[in-house]
């Protein structure tokens, strides 16, 4: 029986990475090029797999995207900030030159299962995985399937209570100012707000704690919500520093309310670096989809 090949297009708002691996999700091959209009990206993608064939291929996308397989626009890149690739549909697009099984969602989501698959949270049936970049997502898994009804979910927009020394921000979220965890805790936040972006931001800085309160209460709402075993934070901005005093923060929060694991083991920091989770994300959802076809 020859080795299977899987496929994985993390689909990213400023770049995309196309990569093949192998059946125990090793990267063998990869490219990396800039989000340009959707036509001259596709067709940079379509080069890089027809010289590098695979069986199955997966797709995490930057959003709003319709991942709703029964949904008319199933594929299609909705009110995206993205102009050029609002109305874009990756699903038709992708088809018209790959004919083997496809699976689309968010590049939140393929974190998450990538932590779920052989990551931090592969040992337990349910986690979330929190992205803090230019925007926030999360990704929830349980027992295998994505949580999540006619679309993907929108965490990173849910109401946020203001940190009492944070009154005066306005917000970056063009929604809902700082109404938001986006608004007030996302790269573009901290950036506004401090004049340097929060992976160059000294450790030290006052900053970090009223950023830890943002992630906090989260996490809190997360674990309220979806009771997920454990929760992994990744993106830009974090490390280990600044999710020790989430934890700290969490606790407070929480005021002793619901019972969580030992917080170090529950509050984490993704173990992959340079955000490979969301390829291997992708590989273990190419490999399920193919798996899927082949028993239909």
């Amino acid at each position: 029986m020859s080795k299977k090949r899987f496929g994985s297009i993390e689909a990213g708002g400023t770049k995309f990475v196309c990569a093949i691996g192998d059946e125990t999700f090793m990267i063998l091959e990869s490219s990396i090029f800039p989000t340009e209009e959707p036509k001259k990206t596709m067709e940079k993608v379509k080069k890089f797999f027809l010289e590098h064939p695979v069986d199955a291929l997966s797709i995490g996308t930057f959003g709003p995207v319709d991942i709703n397989e029964v949904s008319p626009t199933y594929g299609q890149v909705l009110a995206s900030p993205k102009k050029a690739w609002q109305g874009f549909n990756f699903i038709e697009s992708v088809k018209t030159w790959f004919k083997k099984p496809i699976f689309l969602t968010t590049d939140v989501n393929a974190s998450a299962y990538g932590e779920y698959s052989i990551g931090g949270a592969k040992n337990v049936d349910s986690c979330v995985y929190v992205t803090i970049g230019t925007g926030i997502g999360a990704g929830v898994i349980q027992t295998n399937q994505f949580v999540g009804g006619t679309t993907h979910l929108e965490i990173g927009h849910g109401f946020v209570c203001r940190h009492e020394k944070d009154f005066e921000f306005a917000g970056v979220c063009p929604y809902h100012g700082g109404n938001c965890f986006e608004g007030v805790a996302a790269g573009p936040s901290i950036e506004k707000r401090t004049g340097i972006s929060g992976e160059h931001l000294p450790q030290d800085h006052q900053f970090w704690e009223i950023e830890a309160y943002y992630l906090a209460q989260l996490a809190y709402d997360l674990r309220i919500n979806f009771a997920p075993a454990k929760i992994i934070f990744g993106g830009g901005v974090i490390n280990e520093h600044l999710i020790e005093k989430v934890r700290t923060q969490f606790e407070v929060i929480n005021a002793g309310y619901v019972n969580v694991p030992d917080l170090a083991e529950f509050i984490t920091v993704s173990t992959f670096e340079d955000n490979a989770s969301a390829t291997v994300g992708n590989f273990a959802l190419a490999q399920k989809v193919l798996h899927e076809s082949d028993i239909r």
